[in-house]
């Protein structure tokens, strides 16, 4: 079983402020501790390329597009709202983030690799259309769905996103797009609001209260996505891989542990192998304590490589 393990060091010079829990250390943690688990040399290691600003316009505006590329600073910050800001180093990160999606999904669909991790940051969950917001600037994996869809011909594709935050900025990128499932388990009320109704073979929202541990989730998901994943028969998954759902995480209130993320790393494994030729692409998006981050993304991706 082959998988791909792609990021670029641009991803460790975006840096929101000092101090900020969306940190560049992130990266490093997992890699470190892929290297720990002697799994990093077994990975297959790509660039995670500069997309092209123009790539993002398979979801976003242009005129979203040229904002935040003319938002882009030549040194010091530029805050886009409370919790997103951009450094010199911010846009080209976030387009290697665009980029490892984009590339991820050729490799897989080629058949180069069976399957991808993109350790990349910043993440990409939250940017809606035309606005950045929760440390987000484009939308990176509706992006790499809508190019699995748009230069690859499939017809039905699944994000499924197991982030502790909402997904809002996928839900809103493919709200209508009838080719693409999406599938989102998050903590509510919490940031970032609100979500939209669920709607037979687009949406499948499954809101967790605090406090919420690992029967109740695996439950959940097992009521939920599972059936709904059966039903629409993806021909290629998409994974919002966040891990701040976890227990040790300091921003939010659930209590999934590093055995959680292995189990639906299984699940959706299961749902690909069945439907989809086990293609996956899986991208990071959030994961705040450094030591649970690097278990749990690492977790995953030995799944991924099926070494469990």
């Amino acid at each position: 079983m082959s998988t791909a393990l792609l990021t670029h060091n641009d991803c460790v010079l975006h840096e929101i402020s000092p101090g900020h829990p969306e940190c560049p250390q992130r990266i490093g943690a997992i890699l470190d501790q892929l290297k720990k688990q002697d799994l990093y040399d077994y990975l297959v290691h790509v660039e995670a390329p500069l997309a092209d600003p123009g790539s993002a316009a398979l979801c976003h505006p242009q005129s979203y597009i040229d904002a935040i590329v003319a938002s882009s600073p030549e040194s010091g910050r530029v805050q886009l709202d409370a919790d997103t800001a951009m450094n010199p180093h911010s846009l080209n990160a976030a387009l290697r983030a665009v980029g490892a999606g984009m590339l991820a999904t050729d490799k897989v669909m080629s058949g180069e690799v069976n399957n991808a991790f993109c350790a990349v940051r910043p993440p990409g969950h939250h940017a809606e259309k035309s606005e950045a917001m929760g440390f987000c600037f484009f939308g990176s994996i509706a992006i790499a769905a809508r190019h699995a869809i748009e230069k690859h011909g499939l017809d039905r594709v699944a994000i499924v996103d197991f982030d502790v935050h909402h997904g809002n900025g996928t839900e809103d990128l493919v709200d209508g797009d009838r080719k693409i499932l999406f599938c989102s388990s998050f903590q509510h009320p919490f940031y970032p609001g609100g979500h939209r109704p669920n709607v037979a073979g687009q949406r499948v929202n499954v809101p967790l209260s605090s406090g919420t541990g690992s029967d109740d989730f695996r439950h959940s998901i097992l009521e939920s996505w599972i059936p709904a994943l059966n039903k629409f028969k993806p021909q290629m998954i998409f994974i919002s891989a966040g891990f701040d759902a976890h227990a040790e995480d300091p921003l939010a209130g659930l209590q999934l542990t590093d055995n959680d993320f292995v189990w639906i790393t299984q699940q959706l494994m299961r749902i690909a192998d069945d439907h989809a030729g086990g293609r996956i692409v899986s991208m990071l998006e959030g994961g705040y304590s450094l030591p649970a981050l690097a278990r749990s993304a690492t977790g995953h991706v030995r799944e991924l490589m099926r070494l469990s």
